[in-house]
């Protein structure tokens, strides 16, 4: 049985490919209580993908936050991460299912379309992300994922929920209050003057366990 994604900040890694820069700032927003996080980087090849993710899962496997590899199952299964995460053009859910084994994390983006979810869980995954929540800053063409979508996500599917797209402390509250369980971001973290500041603002519209 696969693992619950704990509630919360999900923090996404910027495209940096500066290590020794990705490491102090991931390392803030974990101190600021950031609850997963994913490894994400299009600039980067192969032999940086590596080197990055093993010193990321070596930052979080500590403090017990799982480390999510976003579209590289190979990547995923050589260090060992707590999970994958895949879009629609990044491999077939079920087949990374069937690799990963019950017990990792697998995320999907399903954009604006219950549908999709419906079928990646059909599929194999653990939880599902919807979005852009609001307009992007890291893919400002993307589709808009509506606060109704939410909604019926949160109440019609039996999984996690994930929104992500342009989410800011400011404009968050009407995301937890439809039911979402994690927001995803990255520019208003990563970008932020103070990375571990700003994560324990986000950290704290989730009321304390």
């Amino acid at each position: 049985m696969s693992p619950t994604l704990p509630r919360g900040l999900y923090a996404i890694t910027p495209d940096w490919n500066n290590t020794e820069q990705l490491l102090a700032a991931v390392s803030a927003v974990l101190d600021g209580g950031a609850k997963v996080l994913q490894y994400r980087n299009k600039r980067a090849d192969k032999h940086l993908r590596r080197e990055q993710a093993g010193a990321l899962l070596a930052l979080c496997r500590p403090r017990g936050v799982p480390l999510i590899i976003n579209d590289h199952l190979d990547l995923a299964e050589a260090i060992d991460a707590d999970g994958l995460h895949l879009g629609g053009d990044d491999g077939a859910l079920a087949e990374a299912r069937a690799v990963l084994g019950p017990a990792k994390h697998l995320g999907a983006s399903c954009y604006n379309q219950l549908l999709l979810a419906e079928t990646a869980l059909a599929e194999g995954a653990s939880y599902v992300a919807f979005g852009a929540a609001y307009v992007s800053g890291t893919k400002p063409d993307a589709v808009q994922a509506p606060l109704a979508l939410y909604k019926a996500a949160t109440t019609s599917l039996p999984c996690p929920v994930v929104a992500i797209g342009g989410i800011t402390p400011a404009n968050a509250g009407v995301l937890l209050a439809a039911g979402v369980g994690n927001l995803a971001v990255i520019g208003a973290l990563f970008d932020a003057a103070a990375p571990s500041e700003r994560a324990a603002e986000f950290s704290r519209l989730w009321p304390a366990a």
